[in-house]
């Protein structure tokens, strides 16, 4: 028996409708707590060879040194990174005094990135993205081009280009809102995350357009609607357990691969969850519906 996926295509573009405006919401409103790679500042990472202190007491050893700005992040059971504003070197000896000096401590890593190299990299970041999407929608109206109707080779790539913007606004929404309570940084792991989750939806997207582009030159289905039905629960189970294999490994790294993988896990988990929805409830959807409002039919 065939899932009717086409029947509550409305209800689909109001659920993406209402998550991808709250992603936005929070990105405008919160903005993006920027990791010192795009805003300049200095990283201390040390390991302990005790127990490691908790956060409060850390913070309680180092407020005399008056450091405004300062991130601390847990890593594996012993290790610890400390984010903060730019510091002599100085200062760097006194941090690391204060927590306990060479008798507790190892320090692993001590960097300091200026103002200037966190704009440009944020800049190129951008660009980078912007760039992707521009080529992504090129390949897509290229890869259609012999199919003319009932749906344009741009149209394809238009579909497919608001399923990048979905899948690629929801993580970055989440981001942005652990930015703003939890004071997670938007680091270039999670950049990385982002570019594979686009990706991964183009992947996913054209699978699914490439079954309904075979289901129209095979005469498959009496109406466009129904072609693009029959097309769905054909790749239903392949997108599906494709997304689930993923999500498994995803998970095992967001519970058990430690503090420093844990946000670029997570970023991936939500942006291959939308990405898989939007392969499904949107992207396919979306060209019925601009079919039908051409073609003047309810």
């Amino acid at each position: 028996m065939e899932i009717q996926f086409l029947k509550y295509r409305k209800i689909y573009f109001v659920l993406s409708s209402l998550i991808v405006g709250a992603s936005i919401f929070s990105i405008l409103f919160f903005g993006l707590n920027w990791g010192i790679e795009f805003s300049g500042g200095t990283l201390l990472e040390v390991k302990y060879k005790t127990q490691r202190p908790s956060p409060t007491e850390i913070k309680k050893q180092l407020a005399s040194l008056d450091l405004e700005e300062l991130y601390l992040q847990p890593s594996d059971n012993d290790k610890l990174i400390l984010r903060m504003k730019h510091i002599t070197e100085k200062t760097h000896q006194e941090i690391l005094k204060k927590l306990g000096g060479e008798e507790k401590i190892v320090e692993l890593r001590f960097e300091s990135i200026g103002p200037v190299i966190g704009s440009e990299l944020k800049r190129k970041t951008k660009t980078l993205i912007l760039l992707s999407l521009f080529l992504l929608l090129i390949y897509i109206s290229f890869a259609f081009r012999r199919i003319k109707y009932p749906v344009k080779p741009f149209e394809y790539a238009l579909a497919a280009l608001i399923a990048l913007f979905h899948d690629v606004l929801i993580p970055l929404g989440a981001i942005s809102f652990l930015g703003k309570y939890y004071g997670v940084r938007f680091t270039i792991p999670i950049v990385a995350a982002l570019l594979t989750v686009v990706g991964y939806s183009v992947n996913d997207t054209v699978v699914v357009f490439d079954r309904i582009r075979e289901n129209l030159l095979k005469k498959i289905g009496i109406t466009f609607e129904e072609t693009v039905n029959k097309s769905l629960n054909q790749t239903l189970v392949r997108c599906i357990n494709t997304s689930l294999s993923t999500l498994l490994v995803l998970g095992s790294i967001f519970f058990f691969g430690g503090e420093s993988l844990k946000y670029f896990s997570l970023c991936l988990i939500l942006g291959i969850l939308a990405g898989t929805y939007s392969s499904l409830f949107l992207a396919p959807p979306l060209l019925v519906s601009w079919w039908k409002k051409r073609e003047k039919i309810k």
